[in-house]
């Protein structure tokens, strides 16, 4: 027979297990944040980080701190985010190419799919072509006869390699049949910087980090890589009606945590990221830098992951693409 100070102490472990006591969600959080980004300030992925970031620590009043931890395509940030504490605490924006393309490409300690448990896909990124002003080229029939007369001689730079624009330009490659040099820098902000400075010809990359030196001048755009034109850059063909049927890409970054957060956590950070995403202004602040708000629910969202994975795991492997 149980004592009453026995049966008092297993229904106290009962609701503590289950979360009902002392809820593993009451007050939280209660300290700062961490949002890991693989690749270093400047880059599409950090400038959709900090503007979150921003809104989350006013309805949480607690900072959120972004971490930048560039390096190997993004392999140092996922593995740092998957070996993270699994205690709420410990984000990470995520892209197609930390949880699909790199897999495929590198040796890596971890499985994303299986090591980072999905929150919520916060926007989908829209790419575009953009070349320094000098290259001699103003579209891509141009482009590509310039990759095909002269096989490697023109070069283009990527955020890494197996990044997002990486697997974006060896997709052009590939359906396009022209030559190119890639040069690999730790990030798309280091990327279009030697782009400005003409060390490369061309990238792909987001509209996020590309809009404004485009706007400006600085980069001319030559085709965007969605299925359909941007209403940013209303005049700007698709690489699909430029002279590759069929070709299309689009990049996306989520927020995920480490597999062993607590569903209930997981669930609250889902919450209240989503009710920030619903924000108006923040909407449109990010359809005015070429992203498309997605908020999907964290099973949502690993299925996209998945999908994702099957899809570019299909294409990598026939186009024969490789980390260089």
């Amino acid at each position: 027979m149980k004592t009453p100070l026995r049966r008092f102490i297993l229904i106290v472990l009962a609701l503590f297990s289950s979360g009902i006591a002392n809820g593993a969600t009451d007050g939280f959080p209660n300290r700062p944040v961490n949002m890991i980004v693989a690749f270093p300030a400047g880059g599409g992925t950090d400038i959709v980080a900090r503007k979150l970031g921003q809104r989350l620590s006013i309805m949480w009043g607690q900072p959120v701190v972004i971490d930048n931890k560039g390096g190997a395509a993004g392999i140092i940030g996922t593995t740092m985010a998957a070996r993270a504490e699994p205690n709420g605490y410990n984000m990470f924006m995520a892209t197609l190419g930390n949880m699909v393309i790199n897999p495929y490409l590198y040796p890596m300690d971890i499985n994303p799919i299986k090591d980072l448990r999905p929150i919520v896909n916060v926007v989908g990124v829209n790419f575009v072509l953009v070349a320094n002003p000098s290259l001699p080229a103003n579209n891509v029939k141009e482009l590509i006869a310039l990759g095909k007369q002269n096989p490697g001689h023109y070069n283009y730079s990527s955020s890494g390699a197996g990044g997002a624009p990486h697997l974006a330009a060896e997709l052009f490659k590939y359906m396009s049949g022209a030559d190119f040099s890639h040069v690999p820098y730790k990030g798309s902000g280091p990327s279009i910087t030697d782009l400005l400075a003409g060390q490369v010809g061309f990238t792909f990359d987001s509209l996020v980090q590309t809009l404004p030196y485009i706007q400006s001048g600085r980069l001319k755009a030559l085709a965007v890589l969605g299925a359909k034109r941007s209403p940013l850059l209303p005049n700007i063909p698709t690489v699909s009606e430029s002279g590759i049927p069929g070709y299309e890409f689009t990049n996306w970054f989520g927020l995920v945590a480490p597999a062993n957060t607590p569903t209930e956590l997981v669930t609250k950070l889902s919450h209240d990221i989503s009710e920030t995403l619903q924000q108006p202004d923040l909407i449109a602040q990010f359809e005015k830098m070429g992203a498309d708000v997605i908020n999907n629910t964290p099973e949502q969202f690993n299925a996209q992951i998945k999908a994702d994975s099957i899809k570019w795991g299909k294409i990598i492997k026939e186009a024969g693409i490789k980390r260089d």
